[in-house]
Order: C-alpha cells, then structure tokens, then sequence
C-alpha cells in the first residue's frame, strides 16, 4: 500500500468508527497503533489524548502538530462505503482527515529523523467541539518537556477548492461564549392575560433588542455574531407561560468587543426585567478564546505553501471566521499558525462544517500530509 493509500485509509476508518469528546478511546488506541508500527514513542494524555515525539539528530526547536479527533452527535446523510458505523455520531468536521493527515507527515518525518536539526511533537486531541480537550492537554503538559518553540494545525476547509490552501494573518477565528437565559413569570389562563405575567412574550422581546446591540451599539467594522438557537417553554397553546429558558452563543474576534455585547446583552435583560415584571437569571460563560495567529510563522508557512502548493493555489484570506476552534488554547501561549487544506471539488464536498452532508475530497489529504512534513523539515534547517 502505498503512502497516499495508506492516508485515504486511516481517514475512512476513523471516519467508519467515531467517537463523540472525552470518548474516543477506540480512536486513541488506533493512533496509538499507528505510532507504534512507525516506532514512533508516545503516551497518553488524559483519558483519550495521545502524544507522540520523534526527536532529530541534533538538538534544535521543537515543533508541536496538532489533530483534533472527536466527532459529532449528527446522523450521517452520506451514501458511502466508509459511512459511520454508529447511529447518530458522524465525523462532520473533518477531524478524521487531520488525524490522517497528521499520522501521514509522522511517517515520511520519522523516515528523515537523522536529518531533522530538533524535535517534533504530535498532539492528538480530544473533545475539540466542546472547547476542552486543548485545556485538558496543556494540563497535561503537552507543550512541555521539551518546551515546544512553536505549533502547527490543519483544518479542512469546504470553502476552498481541492489543491488550495489558505491561510489568515492575525485574527482567524472567533472568541465563544455561551448563554442560557431563564425568564420566570406567572401563569394564568390564555383568556385573561392580564391575570399572569408572560414569560414568553418577554423573551421574544428579549431576543429581538439584542440584536440592536449588533446594528446599533457596536462599530460597524467589528465582527460580531449573537445568536439564540434554542427556545423552551410553555406548557399548552391556552396557557400564559410561566417560565422559558433561551440558549444562546455570541463570537467575537477582541475583548473590548466581547465586553460591550456582555454588558450590554445583561444590561437588556435587566430591562425586561422591569419592563415585563418578570425575573431573569443569566448564565454567561466565556467557551473558548479567538484564533490570533502568528505574524512571522504565517510569513513562513506561506513561503513553503507557495513553494510546496505553487504560488496560484496559496490563498490569503481576507475576512476572518466566526466559528470557534480551540487550538486557539495552544495559540495563547506559544507562536503557530493554523492552516486551511482546501477539499471542494463537487457539491457533495462543498456542505458546510457540521452538515450531514459533509465529506471531503480525499484526494487533497496526501498532499496535505506531504506539506506539513516539507514545511517541518525547512522549518528545522
């Protein structure tokens, strides 16, 4: 079996058998027997987590890849041969094709160590989707012994067609907070409103004035996203409702910006409050840190994407995204960069992350694996 075979394969296993966060043992013993056949040392991080090291011929940096590994709870809608084999769990992200990635530049790196001026760590990482698994990795102590210089990652990307790759200097993904509002009123008849105090109504008032924190509060320049994706209530269509609980997220790129929409967002519901004669009880959790990547490791990254890609398949992107990913955790505390692998070839490789549709071109991961190892090796010269 050659290289690239080798890639597509441990990507449709992994993408046949996953694993939700903070579960993926199956999948972390599958890494861990990959490392082993490459006589790669490692060990475990957590409960699920694995580290990997292949250490050069002369001393040097040390370079930390990261691959997240879990899944998601979707069922999948794909009619594929490696289709997920467990009902309501799919790998919808594509975080089976980083870890394919990731264990394909292991191989060709462990075949040059003799060449390698420094080291090279490989992070598999658990529950990326609940913005843990990275804390869980650095309390384990994932960038230590030895201190790692600085850290690559990999994501696919549906909105970049196969052989491209992109890349974002600075702000590249968004801060994630969580919200969970309960608003508690009175119940009464749906005849005589005016006997209770409904909760219902002041929550659909709610949802509506925070956007005017976006349109009205906040510069017209900055990015920022509020939204409220889940809403419970009610007990019959003939009843005031006494109690709704809203779910919400809101993304920002700086913490001034988060600042403004949380005062903001806590000073509304106060409002309503009084406005409503309800009481309100917020629960606002910061989730995850923005995605800031490294000026000077972009730089570098760029110069052997052009060299490795060609200079017509290197994107720079323009705009950064609101979604959240958590190697932002690593970013916060060493330099490193975070790069897209472009895998849209056709509509059924072009739905969006966290779709049931979602799959890639495969095609694009070899090549992904082959850039990595290349940008490592001149990294470590």
């Amino acid at each position: 079996m050659t290289l690239d075979q080798e890639i597509v394969e441990i990507r449709r296993h992994i993408h046949k058998n996953p694993e939700l966060g903070g579960n993926e043992y199956n999948t972390a013993k599958f890494i861990e027997s990959k490392l082993k056949e490459l006589k790669i040392p490692y060990k475990c991080a957590g409960k699920t987590g694995v580290i990997g090291a292949i250490k050069g011929s002369k001393s040097g940096k040390t370079i930390a890849l990261r691959a997240d590994m879990d899944a998601l709870p979707i069922c999948e809608n794909n009619d594929i041969e490696y289709r997920s084999t467990k009902t309501g769990i799919m790998h919808a992200c594509g975080h089976d094709a980083h870890v394919a990635i990731m264990l394909g530049a292991a191989k060709l790196l462990q075949q040059k160590k003799n060449e390698l001026k420094g080291n090279v760590r490989f992070i598999f990482q658990p529950n990326e989707e609940t913005s843990s698994g990275a804390k869980l990795m650095l309390k384990g102590g994932a960038l230590k012994n030895p201190d790692i210089d600085f850290i690559l990652g990999v994501h696919v990307s549906p909105w970049l067609k196969s052989g491209k790759i992109g890349f974002k200097y600075g702000a590249m993904m968004a801060a994630v907070d969580k919200l969970k509002i309960k608003i508690t009123g009175e119940i009464a008849h749906g005849a005589y409103p005016h006997q209770g105090k409904d909760a219902m109504v002041a929550a659909s008032a709610f949802i509506s004035m925070v956007q005017s924190i976006i349109s009205r509060e906040l510069d017209p320049l900055e990015h920022a996203v509020i939204t409220f994706g889940k809403i419970s209530g009610g007990d019959a269509c003939n009843i005031i409702c006494k109690e709704v609980t809203l779910e919400g997220t809101v993304r920002t790129l700086n913490s001034k910006t988060r600042d403004l929409i949380k005062t903001n967002i806590l000073k509304k519901l106060k409002g309503i409050e009084i406005f409503y004669d309800v009481k309100c009880v917020a629960e606002y959790n910061a989730i995850g840190e923005p995605l800031i990547n490294t000026y000077e490791i972009t730089e570098a990254c760029v110069k052997t994407a052009k060299e490795f890609y060609g200079e017509n398949n290197v994107e720079i992107l323009d705009n950064p995204s609101m979604g959240g990913e958590d190697v932002s955790e690593y970013l916060r505390v060493i330099p490193g960069n975070f790069i897209y692998i472009g895998t849209s070839k056709n509509k059924n490789t072009s739905y969006p992350w966290h779709h049931s549709s979602f799959n890639i071109d495969e095609t694009t991961l070899p090549k992904a694996a082959k850039y990595v190892a290349y940008t490592v090796s001149e990294f470590l010269r």
